[in-house]
């Protein structure tokens, strides 16, 4: 059975979010990374999602990490940058298994993310619970926002 994606009607209303969408199914395809050979080439590494949130005194860093030991993510900071790298490992299966589909991501990666203040990298710290590694980086008391209050004379 193959399934074959919709084709909308040429009369029905045309709107440039549609032309957007097929724009980006074409381009998946083109990247489609469903092919056997993926680990080698140009599309080698991979990039675990991340969130940054600016807080009153700090940064926040969220980031997904599933499946990986505490032992193989490393963090640094320098110049204003926050850079988180580390390694998945795969896990080994029998020979005579053949891979039918393979989605998940191995091997290096790393991310780097510049914030917009300065950090006290002396009080930075991180913790990994669940695949999800959360680390604070206070920000220096140059960088915190002050608040002025106005007197009326």
């Amino acid at each position: 059975m193959n399934l074959i994606r919709y084709q909308p009607s040429e009369l029905a209303p045309w709107t440039p979010l549609d032309r957007l969408a097929t724009l980006r199914e074409e381009m998946n395809r083109l990247f489609d990374f469903s092919s056997p050979s993926r680990d080698t080439g140009l599309f080698s590494g991979w990039s675990p999602a991340l969130d940054v949130y600016d807080e009153k005194d700090g940064f926040h860093v969220t980031c997904e990490l599933p499946g990986m030991k505490k032992e193989d993510i490393e963090l640094a900071f320098h110049d204003g940058a926050l850079t988180i790298s580390g390694e998945r490992k795969q896990e080994t299966k029998a020979k005579e298994v053949e891979t039918c589909r393979r989605e998940r991501y191995f091997g290096r990666f790393q991310r780097s993310v510049s914030l917009p203040a300065s950090v006290d990298a002396n009080k930075i710290s991180a913790s990994y619970k669940d695949g999800i590694l959360q680390v604070e980086l206070p920000k220096t008391e140059e960088a915190k926002l002050k608040h002025i209050e106005v007197t009326v004379s």
